[in-house]
């Protein structure tokens, strides 16, 4: 029995506020650009303005990649291209600069984070720093058994919410969110298809690296096969995420409840934050508020999940290389938006509007005038 209590997270997560947000909309009918003419950027700006209670709404200074990274026993079933147990590979190449998120973060000068929850490696070969939040190595098989015990499940949990915690505390005013896992998005895939009620054909994708038709079919057989697992446990997350989820699932969706929670804006990446984030939502209706969908990369269990959240992606080049790479292309977006509604000046009053006291002490006098006159 876990002593972690979900319903808390209802009562503690609010929306962002809703006054500010009327304030950011009435300034930006005033400034010198016409309102609706920035697009997508005018819904951005009046969003973040709510999310920072702030009008004008503060630039994005202190943005930061999180990644959670684990690896999945499902991976067993030839349903990724990448090898079985090799996600710590993809942290190294992240940690040595070399991967496209490293790359476009060193770009963007925004720092990146990785927690090891579930690698199936020895921890000895990486930092320190990244590994001392590990559960366990590697996830369990989940079309056959649970990814992990209730307890491992809650330590996964708590340990996204104390990421969220320091994240918050350091000064991060934005995450941009994303896994690095082999095999995760089999795992994402049961979890979307669980909560959406659908079948396993309508959720299963190709992956971050494409597998061929053979593979998607042993893939599309897995998620089947763990859903009918998930079927009986849809009532409580925290035990959906112990039995067809992961280390790294579990501990995204405690990083991003909690993150609403401390009012800290969160950029989603692919399917797999995309399926925690559906947990989430399950876990807290307004939790899905405080996040953006950076992108969208094609996976039919992104969109499914997205659509249910009411979540409209801000790109769609189809990156699936997943580690945060299309969140971070929709970065810049969000720090245009939050320029350009902070610093585009207001159009000066025009000359031929009077104001209202004008024309009425103009009329008093008028009449005055004429009573002289008689």
């Amino acid at each position: 029995m876990s002593s972690l209590n979900l319903d808390d997270f209802t009562d503690l997560i609010e929306r962002p506020d809703g006054g500010v947000r009327r304030d950011a909309e009435a300034r930006r009918e005033r400034q010198i650009v016409p309102p609706g003419s920035l697009g997508r950027l005018d819904d951005l700006g009046e969003w973040l303005a709510a999310a920072q209670s702030a009008v004008p709404v503060r630039p994005i200074e202190h943005p930061r990649v999180v990644l959670f990274a684990g690896d999945h026993g499902v991976a067993e079933l030839g349903v990724s291209a990448r090898p079985v147990g090799s996600a710590d590979q993809l942290v190294r190449a992240v940690l040595e600069g070399a991967s496209p998120a490293a790359i476009l973060a060193r770009r963007l000068g925004v720092p990146v984070r990785v927690v090891d929850m579930a690698l199936d490696c020895e921890p000895d070969g990486l930092p320190g720093e990244v590994v001392r939040r590990r559960v366990r190595r590697g996830s369990g098989r989940i079309d056959v058994e649970d990814a992990l015990t209730l307890e491992e499940a809650e330590a996964a949990f708590r340990s996204g919410v104390a990421v969220a915690d320091e994240e918050a505390d350091s000064g991060t005013d934005l995450v941009v969110l994303g896994d690095i896992s082999v095999g995760g998005t089999t795992a994402a895939a049961v979890l979307v298809a669980a909560l959406c009620g659908t079948d396993a054909s309508v959720v299963t994708g190709r992956g971050g690296r494409a597998i061929d038709d053979l593979a998607w079919m042993r893939k599309c057989a897995a998620v089947r096969d763990a859903l009918r697992r998930a079927r009986p446990v849809l009532g409580d997350q925290l035990q959906l995420l112990a039995t067809v989820g992961g280390a790294d699932l579990a501990a995204m969706t405690g990083f991003l409840l909690q993150s609403a929670v401390r009012k800290m804006p969160v950029i989603l990446d692919g399917v797999v934050s995309a399926a925690c984030a559906l947990v989430g939502q399950r876990v807290a209706f307004r939790a899905p508020d405080w996040w953006l969908a950076g992108q969208n990369s094609g996976e039919p269990a992104q969109a499914k999940a997205l659509d249910r959240m009411a979540l409209e992606p801000l790109l769609d080049h189809g990156v699936t290389v997943g580690e945060g790479a299309g969140a971070l292309l929709a970065l810049p977006l969000v720090q245009a938006a939050a320029a350009l509604a902070a610093d585009l000046p207001e159009a000066a009053p025009s000359p031929e509007t009077k104001p209202a006291n004008e024309d009425s002490e103009a009329d008093e006098n008028a009449d005055e005038d004429e009573a002289v006159d008689e």
